[in-house]
């Protein structure tokens, strides 16, 4: 599917809420969990729903799926939703994840100048797809995923750190794909492998 942007000649109308691009991503989630639409094609319409600004910007990446437009709210009348993703938040000390800890399908780690280590090797992980939003300040964040799983980092920004990955970046079936996005002021992240010594 190829995402086209509105129209510029019509006003581009609404403003949307961070409420509605996560109900947009949802109803994602749920065509992919149905069938409807395959990883490829879940990870480039995530694309345009998190770049999304207005009301208009959301109806091309649902209007093949059923009950897919979205109707924006006010944010007042936003209930608590079920699909907000798990934060991490530190200041200065390190978050670190390893073993078999239970994976939500959205994170977002917000990090000032400690480190973040996610091992997602061992952990219990039943999402095709998994969502996570850095944002990190002078600190760094390491990404440890499973040999057989791609991850996609276009979308992170880095302003003075950097960022490394060498797995695919195109999913592929019935294995986990990591969607990184987000920014680095002046820390790295590096998405690998497990290191196994020896061979």
């Amino acid at each position: 599917m190829t995402v086209q942007p509105p129209d510029p000649a019509q006003p581009p109308g609404i403003r949307i809420s961070d409420a509605d691009r996560e109900r947009a991503a949802e109803r994602l989630h749920q065509a992919l969990a149905e069938g409807r639409i395959t990883v490829q094609e879940l990870e480039e319409r995530l694309s345009a729903v998190y770049a999304a600004k207005y009301e208009a910007d959301l109806v091309p990446p649902l209007i093949d799926l059923p009950g897919g437009q979205i109707a924006v709210r006010p944010a007042a009348a936003v209930p608590a939703a079920n699909t907000e993703p798990v934060v991490l938040r530190s200041g200065m000390s390190t978050i670190k994840r390893t073993g078999a800890w239970s994976v939500p399908p959205k994170l977002r780690v917000q990090n000032g100048m400690g480190s973040v280590v996610l091992d997602f090797v061992e952990a219990d992980n039943p999402h095709p797809v998994v969502e996570i939003e850095l944002e990190l300040g002078a600190g760094s964040a390491k990404l440890i995923v499973p040999d057989e799983a791609t991850a996609n980092v276009d979308g992170v920004m880095a302003a003075m750190g950097s960022v490394r990955s060498k797995l695919p970046s195109a999913p592929r079936p019935g294995v986990p794909h990591f969607i990184v996005t987000g920014r680095a002021s002046m820390g790295s992240v590096t998405v690998r492998k497990r290191f196994r010594w020896g061979g």
